[in-house]
Order: C-alpha cells, then sequence, then structure tokens
C-alpha cells in the first residue's frame, strides 16, 4: 500500500481528522495564492493608496497581509480546525 492510498484509505475513516490536517498543511499555500488572485497584494495596494489610511487590525489590512506575507503555521491550525469542524458538522446534518 503506497503513502497516497494510506492516506485516501485514512480520509474515508476519519474525515475529521483528515479536514484539520489537510487544512492546517495546505492553508500556507492556498491562502495567499486565493488573495492574490482576487487582487490581494497588488490591485489593493493601488487601492489603499487611493483611500488613504487603512485601520490595522481592520479585514482588509490583514488580507493585504496575508496577501503579501503568507500566513503563520498558528493561523494554518485555525483553519485547520475549523475545516475539521465544518466536515464533523456537515456529517451531522446528513446523519452520517
Amino acid at each position: 500500500m503506497g503513502l497516497a492510498s494510506a492516506a485516501a484509505t485514512a480520509a474515508m475513516h476519519y474525515p475529521v481528522t483528515a479536514a484539520v490536517v489537510g487544512g492546517t498543511v495546505a492553508a500556507p499555500l492556498v491562502v495567499p495564492a486565493a488573495l492574490g488572485a482576487l487582487g490581494f497584494g497588488s490591485i489593493a495596494a493601488g487601492v489603499q493608496a487611493g483611500i488613504g489610511n487603512v485601520a490595522a487590525g481592520s479585514l482588509f489590512a490583514a488580507a493585504q497581509s496575508a496577501a503579501a506575507a503568507g500566513i503563520s503555521w498558528s493561523t494554518s491550525a485555525v483553519v485547520g480546525v475549523g475545516a475539521g469542524t465544518a466536515v464533523a458538522a456537515a456529517k451531522a446534518a446528513v446523519g452520517l
């Protein structure tokens, strides 16, 4: 049994754990790329220059920061736990 096959089998048997691990590992790669695709990091820098002061800690500021520098592993863990929670809620909703 190869690693990919073992991972797929484990994901089928433990989908919540798989979502937590997958979300934690994938978030540092996916989030900055998704924000970049939405224009954060380049287009948003021009918007920010046009609107002036952006409040520190605002959603706009956080998205700009994540697009430019990526996200931390602690933030990635939060994304992973969120993914696991979503999978658990979906399973409960359909009665699995």
